[in-house]
């Protein structure tokens, strides 16, 4: 049989009652110990009568000293000079012992009143203090309540939920503000998730709606010709051969999301030259400035990154336009600029260029799925690296892609 077990707010509670004790305890103790200390004591009343506690001379009867003594004790207290010396001496020891005994029988008294009270009080103060620790600790844990709720009400559907903790900023503010900036963070995790799926899927529909089309329109007669199934045979690779290269997008983003396995000393420079190498540029003139640029990264990436720049530059020009790629060094950091000719794009749709699948509609090529800034930003954080891009004066765009130097 498992035991109950204790919510937060009542261990709170049980926390600051146990605290309330031990403090109101530890006064009592205090307090005590002053007043005993400053109260008179037998021990030194003793030494200042210079007495012993003996009883006085008492007949054998009933204990009490004889009407005599008695009177010749009074007779000495009222300063009478008449009464025997022994009679004198036994009355002021007496009157001494009366002293002493009184002075400790009121200590004791005031000792023992000072206990009995003093727990009774402590015991009532901890009874409030039990409950006003639970309404305080209830106060306490009140945006904590916050956090659980938000927490549960947020889902993969539904991420809208926020706390919004007013008050102070404190450390449970800090807290809450942690909470919804990562719930802000997840849902836009999530949209953009749900719009990249969507996105992917619409691209992959294309090529598979065209080797469907090629395929049914050859099946549709009843004797192909063999120029017809080799043009069929020809559109199926062409969507194939899409599908491929947007499937290795896809897969180039996914596999930066998950970090850098290793860093090693690479060149800007010397990558742009074997990514212009392996470019077809088509009718395009490009202008080389490739100084040193040493950096650390996966090469792959940086050569694909490059690679990406130049692409993106060629298939967005003029016919017969012009591009510029350059590396450098600059601020201790390697830095690439890829330049091109072409359609002005408005400064405002910058952004929305390195997101994936989204393209501006002067720049929409017929072979282009919208990935490739997009693996250039992805790729360049990916290396501890920023990418800025501008309108270039008279139409195209400026890419500067900055590393970190090696």
């Amino acid at each position: 049989m498992r035991r109950p077990r204790l919510t937060v707010r009542v261990r709170l509670t049980l926390l600051y009652t146990l605290l309330f004790v031990l403090c109101g305890a530890a006064l009592i103790v205090i307090t005590y110990g002053l007043l005993a200390a400053n109260l008179p004591r037998v021990s030194d009343l003793k030494a200042a009568k210079n007495v012993e506690l003996v009883a006085p001379a008492r007949d054998g009867g009933d204990g009490v000293p004889p009407p005599e003594f008695l009177e010749a004790c009074k007779s000495v207290l009222n300063g009478s000079q008449d009464v025997d010396p022994a009679v004198r001496t036994k009355c002021l020891k007496a009157y001494n012992e009366g002293i002493i005994v009184g002075a400790q029988t009121q200590r004791d008294a005031t000792l023992a009143s000072l206990l009995w009270q003093s727990g009774l009080s402590l015991a009532v103060a901890t009874l409030l203090a039990a409950v006003a620790g639970w309404f305080v600790a209830g106060r306490v844990l009140r945006p904590v309540q916050r956090l659980t709720v938000a927490a549960r009400a947020a889902s993969e559907h539904n991420l809208t939920a926020r706390v919004a903790l007013g008050g102070p900023r404190d450390e449970l503010r800090e807290l809450a503000d942690t909470f919804d900036t990562m719930l802000e963070r997840l849902q836009r995790s999530f949209e953009g998730q749900r719009r990249f799926i969507a996105n992917a899927s619409h691209e992959l529909r294309t090529p598979l709606t065209v080797m469907r089309t090629s395929v049914d329109v050859v099946l549709a007669k009843p004797h192909a010709t063999e120029a017809e199934l080799v043009g069929m045979a020809r559109d199926v690779r062409a969507a194939v051969e899409r599908a491929e290269a947007l499937i290795e997008a896809l897969l180039t983003l996914a596999r930066n999301d998950g970090g850098l396995a290793a860093a090693e000393p690479a060149d800007l420079a010397t990558a742009a030259e074997d990514v212009l190498d392996g470019t077809d540029l088509r009718d395009r003139r490009a202008h080389l400035s490739l100084e040193p640029a040493p950096t650390a990264g996966d090469p792959i990436l940086l050569e694909r990154l490059i690679a990406n720049l130049v692409d993106n530059a060629v298939r967005y020009n003029d016919p017969g336009g012009e591009l510029w790629l350059t590396t450098s060094t600059v601020d201790g950091c390697a830095r690439l600029e890829v330049v091109n000719r072409g359609p002005a794009v408005p400064p405002e749709a910058i952004g929305a260029l390195f997101q994936p699948f989204r393209r501006l509609h002067e720049r929409t090529g017929g072979d282009g799925f919208g990935l490739g800034l997009a693996i250039v930003a992805s790729i360049a954080q990916l290396h501890g690296g920023t990418v800025h891009a501008e309108p270039r004066d008279g139409g195209g765009l400026r890419v500067t892609v900055s590393l970190p130097r090696s």
